[in-house]
């Protein structure tokens, strides 16, 4: 699937979708800008904070995210180990926030308020105030950070042999983007770095699959907006932001084993889907023609999956449906029974994006506390009851501000075109239509469709079976309400 931009220009559009996305995040009850008192606060961490005493700079680390990031949470050095036994060196450094955190005081206070960083078309509504995650805790090129330092010693296959964790300072040399690797691989002009990325990213999606792991690789939508103008990008994910976040994935399951070790910490766990979800699953790949092998894992097979194909995209679609239920867990003393994230097939932990998610602060410093052989402090200790139900909040928030969003852009796009008939794909189908109570109508049926040109996601009624191409009509598009119907054009319904 190439990558698609849809602009709109429509100067009326604009300003109702302006005036939409404001009304959303009055909705959602979300801060924007920051109490004074977490600004000062933010500002005397900064000039009197005092680095670690530990000295990586001679280790040429590098940074690898989306162009114009500036909250920079990861750098990463790689490194082969020498024969006979060989195998790799993997430096992980995550952006050291809690050095600029006082617990218990106006920044921690407001952060537990945030929870994360959400992302608005218009612009993110950080975490933390910018001088802490853009500046000062940000891994920057050529600058002098405070980081913890994660050290993998893997084999020859990528298996994690050892692991440690520590509070450094660190210098990033560079800062690439992911098409910018992507390119020089492709071209066959990458260096050293990217080379070990993609053999190391590629022996730990082996082992992903090995395990019974699973990824849900859906194309990319984002909102753009250039200050005058909104659009929406539609693009697969490149190879290497799969190798990339295999490291990010590594991390995340070496702190939760340091944690469950350790009888304290908070995972991000999720069920199994059970026998019902899975069998619902491989009716639905066998209705869109690329059914599902009883021997394949269904991580393995989701990989087979071609997005760009309509019905392999309908699919993975369905797939989301496996991939429910994720919350967080977090103990001291005893370690519950339930520790594993299915779709990575093990325990994991959110640890590497402090700047941008409450969680990962405490993870971090429970790490590095443990690796340390130290006490975990007492103000990690006396947060963890109430992290599970903080990241909660905050996901259910960045979650709507997502979906409407997206929704508000989408009908702006459309707003002109009330009436017009669409191709498109039946991403889930409309289910039976029953009447709440005895003399009530039925609802309408109604379900999911992909539209083609522009590709867009929305609601559409008649009787919809998945994987199906129909032609759908627009009966709404509406800026304020961000809501976006079609239904089946009547030459396409049953």
């Amino acid at each position: 699937m190439p990558a698609q931009h849809m602009d709109l220009r429509d100067r009326e559009s604009q300003q109702r979708l302006t005036e939409s996305l404001r009304l959303l995040r009055e909705e959602l009850d979300i801060r924007e800008d920051f109490p004074a008192d977490v600004l000062r606060e933010a500002e005397e961490a900064v000039a009197a904070h005092r680095p670690p005493s530990a000295d990586l700079r001679d280790l040429p680390f590098l940074t690898i995210d989306p162009p114009g990031s500036t909250d920079l949470d990861q750098a990463v050095h790689l490194a082969r180990l020498p024969e006979p036994a060989g195998g790799f060196e993997v430096w992980y450094a995550i952006a050291d926030v809690p050095l600029f955190v006082a617990p218990g005081g106006a920044i921690d206070a407001e952060a537990r308020l945030r929870g994360q960083t959400m992302y608005a078309p218009d612009g993110r509504i950080s975490l933390h105030p910018e001088v802490i995650s853009e500046d000062a805790a940000s891994l920057l090129p050529e600058e002098d950070r405070p980081a913890f330092v994660w050290h993998f010693r893997l084999d020859a296959a990528a298996v994690v042999r050892s692991v440690t964790v520590e509070r450094a300072v660190v210098r990033s040399r560079r800062q690439l983007t992911y098409a910018e690797v992507q390119a020089d691989v492709d071209a066959g002009r990458a260096d050293a770095q990217a080379d070990l990325l993609q053999e190391i990213g590629l022996l730990r999606i082996q082992q992903e699959l090995d395990r019974g792991g699973a990824s849900l690789n859906l194309p990319r939508q984002e909102i753009i907006h250039d200050g005058e103008s909104y659009s929406i990008l539609t693009e697969p994910a490149l190879p290497c932001e799969d190798w990339n976040a295999q490291i990010s994935l590594m991390t995340g399951m070496a702190a939760a084993r340091m944690m469950i070790d350790g009888g304290i910490g908070v995972l991000r766990t999720m069920p199994e889907p059970d026998d019902g979800a899975l069998g619902k699953f491989r009716r639905q790949s066998e209705a869109l023609d690329h059914p599902w092998p009883e021997d394949l894992p269904y991580g393995a097979f989701l990989r087979t999956l071609d997005v760009t194909d309509p019905r392999q995209l309908a699919l993975m679609h369905a797939a989301a449906s496996l991939f429910r239920g994720a919350g967080y867990t977090a103990f001291d003393g005893e370690v519950p029974e339930a520790v594993v994230q299915s779709a990575i097939a093990a325990p994991y932990a959110h640890t590497t994006a402090p700047l941008r998610r409450l969680v990962d602060r405490f993870v971090l410093v429970i790490c590095a506390s443990l690796c340390a052989g130290e006490e975990v402090p007492a103000w990690v200790r006396d947060v963890l009851p109430d992290l599970n139900a903080l990241m909660a909040s905050s996901n259910q928030t960045a979650s709507r501000l997502d979906s409407g969003a997206m929704d508000a852009v989408q009908a702006a796009l459309l707003s002109n075109r009330i009436g017009e008939a669409f191709s498109a794909v039946v991403l889930q189908a409309s289910p039976p239509a029953v009447a709440d109570a005895p003399g009530k109508q039925a609802p309408r049926l109604s379900g999911t469709v992909q539209v083609t040109e522009p590709p867009l996601e929305a609601k559409c009624y008649g009787e919809l079976v998945a994987g199906e191409r129909v032609t759908v009509v627009l009966l709404e598009a509406d800026i304020a309400r961000r809501r976006l119907r079609f239904e089946v054009k009547p030459t396409d319904a049953r």
